[in-house]
């Protein structure tokens, strides 16, 4: 008889090593998540009182060994947002710190556990609350008051100059600011139609709808009056943003903008724009602060509304690989560096409004 032949057991070895490739790999790109996602800075929480609650903030600052830095205030967009907006904040508070300057941004009234609710702010309280913080900063020994600006984005834009109307500040960056609520919010539907290929006959029944919101408004209807004339059918629309587009949606910052006349201004727009017609802002800008010849103006024909690259922002893979392992790409070229050229062009601080 033939000897019996014994079945081959698997060999602890190559599982072994197949395991530790694996953990190698992990490990690896862990490490490179860590490393993009570590930032040139020192961060820190702070407490900023205001109206009788707490506004709860982070202040970033510079790794540069000085006692005192500018500071950039960050006026924050639409919707429920916090101190670092999800860290996508993170790249632009360090390319401040590379110019110098400190960053200071708060989660807003409701969000991460902050008392309040943004939706019962007026942009006026918006810019209560950042006259406040500027305020505060102003009193703290490593802050140089006379270089204190603001940085907003869109809906920042009808907030910006009221906090220069309140208190001297020595620059501003108004990245996609908004003009006129109204108008935005009709240029913002009809791109939105044309992106997405839409029929004449959608585009006018769009329109009919947005007509009969603007008419709702004008007679300061409440929300379940608002619901009635869908025929029930909120679409979305809760009473807290109801209240809050009811008491915004008369918002132009074309007269307010004059407060910034006697302040460096880096206006900075993005080519795809969905959300804030791009040529009406630069248009406003131009001709309220011609006189000043403080305002410096930059495209990004790549970018996003939120001047993120546009082929990224597309889609929701990019995003999520490239906030992992590339932040900083994810925004326009240029975005960043030109924040920073522009902080560094300032030189002992700009000229504060009076």
């Amino acid at each position: 008889m033939s000897p019996k032949i014994r079945p081959r057991r698997p060999r602890p070895r190559i599982a072994v090593w197949s395991l530790v490739t694996i953990l190698v790999v992990a490990t690896g790109l862990a490490g490179v998540v860590l490393w993009q996602n570590s930032y040139e800075m020192d961060e820190r929480r702070v407490s900023i009182r205001h109206g009788g609650h707490i506004l709860n903030g982070v202040l970033a600052t510079p790794k540069d060994g000085r006692e005192h830095h500018g500071l950039v205030v960050y006026i924050h967009g639409d919707g429920p947002v916090d101190a670092t907006h999800d860290d996508g904040y993170k790249p632009l508070w360090e390319a401040n710190a590379k110019a110098g300057y400190a960053s200071l941004s708060w989660d807003k009234p409701g969000v991460a556990g902050a008392p309040g609710d943004w939706l019962e702010q007026s942009m006026d309280d918006r810019a209560d609350e950042a006259a406040a913080a500027i305020a505060w900063a102003r009193a703290r020994p490593d802050i140089d008051g006379d270089r204190i600006g603001l940085w907003g984005a869109s809906q920042a834009g009808w907030v910006l100059p009221k906090v220069a109307a309140r208190t001297p500040v020595s620059f501003v960056i108004a990245v996609s600011p908004a003009i006129n609520w109204l108008r935005q919010g009709r240029y913002n539907l009809l791109a939105e139609l044309r992106a997405e290929g839409a029929s004449a006959a959608r585009t006018r029944a769009e329109i009919a709808d947005s007509d009969a919101t603007r008419r709702l408004l004008e007679r300061h209807a409440t929300f379940e009056e608002y619901v009635r004339a869908r025929g029930g059918d909120a679409d979305g629309m809760t009473a807290g943003r109801w209240r809050f587009i009811s008491k915004n949606h008369t918002a132009d910052a074309t007269r307010d903008l004059r407060a910034l006349r006697r302040v460096p201004v880096l206006l900075t727009l993005a080519g795809h724009d969905l959300n804030v017609d791009t040529a009406d802002t630069e248009r406003v800008y131009r001709k309220v602060l011609y006189a000043g010849g403080a305002l410096t103006v930059t495209h990004h024909p790549d970018a996003s509304h939120s001047l993120l690259k546009r082929s990224v922002e597309q889609s929701d893979l990019k995003i999520t690989l490239t906030a992992l392992f590339a932040p900083r790409a994810l925004f326009a070229d240029g975005f960043l560096d030109g924040q920073r050229q522009f902080l560094e062009g300032l030189g002992g601080g700009g000229n504060a409004t009076p």
